[in-house]
């Protein structure tokens, strides 16, 4: 038996989500798929975590175990021969048995893009979440080192999470902006349903001014999802990297 560790890329815009749904197109499902066309075995396909309908990867990490063979760098050629464009496997590796992407998952990365221009843009609409009024990227600066750290961030987590405990370690967090594109990237051990869109959100009201920059630091005592930022769409979050050490 062989353990399969596969680094992947795609446009969620297609997709219902990662996680296999009856009925409803599905990245897990479709990498499955081609997995059993190619090795002739039916597999089960984990990763480091589902995103949801609308979010992308750059490098979404997920494993499965096969008897075949196969070459590992005929691995990605043969499995993107059979998948939509829009889901590319970028690398594979073989790795130990006991392997599991996400119970071994040490670290994350995500980034939220929000194209801020008066009149939007036509190119890349599908990948930023494009906002007309001028926000104050200084404050929104100043407003990150509030998230650094182990926080109980309950006040970001959207409703009907099942997490037992909404205690997480965000160990980056940055705003950057070049040209109208602002990004919004954060590192952490691991994230609440929703969570990095509640973020961004909230970095949003602050570059409004609608939050104080140390504003944050409130929201996060008191626990109150109402006091944050609203859930921002799906369409401007990507899954950047998963770290395993």
């Amino acid at each position: 038996m062989r353990n399969i560790k596969l680094t992947i890329e795609y446009d969620g815009k297609d997709f219902n989500g990662w996680q296999k749904q009856p009925n409803r197109l599905n990245i897990q499902g479709e990498i499955e798929r081609a997995i059993e066309i190619v090795t002739g075995e039916t597999v089960d396909l984990y990763a480091s975590g589902r995103t949801d309908a609308g979010v992308h990867a750059l490098g979404q990490v997920a494993n499965f175990q096969m008897e075949n063979s196969m070459k590992l760098e005929k691995i990605p050629l043969a499995l993107n021969s059979q998948l939509k464009k829009s889901i590319r496997i970028l690398s594979a590796e073989e790795v130990p048995l006991e392997f599991h992407s996400r119970y071994h998952c040490k670290k994350k990365t995500y980034c939220y893009h929000i194209y801020n221009g008066k009149y939007g843009t036509a190119i890349g609409r599908g990948f930023t979440y494009q906002f007309p009024l001028e926000l104050d990227v200084e404050k929104m600066q100043k407003a990150t080192k509030y998230f650094v750290g182990e926080h109980d961030f309950k006040a970001f987590k959207a409703s009907g999470t099942s997490s037992k405990s909404s205690v997480r370690t965000i160990y980056n967090l940055t705003v950057s902006k070049e040209g109208n594109l602002i990004k919004i990237t954060v590192t952490g051990n691991g994230f609440l349903y929703n969570m990095v869109r509640i973020i961004s959100g909230t970095l949003v009201e602050v570059g409004l001014g609608k939050i104080a920059p140390e504003g944050v630091k409130d929201i996060i005592a008191e626990g109150n999802r109402e006091r944050a930022g609203k859930t921002l769409p799906a369409q401007g979050l990507f899954l950047v990297q998963v770290n395993y050490d």
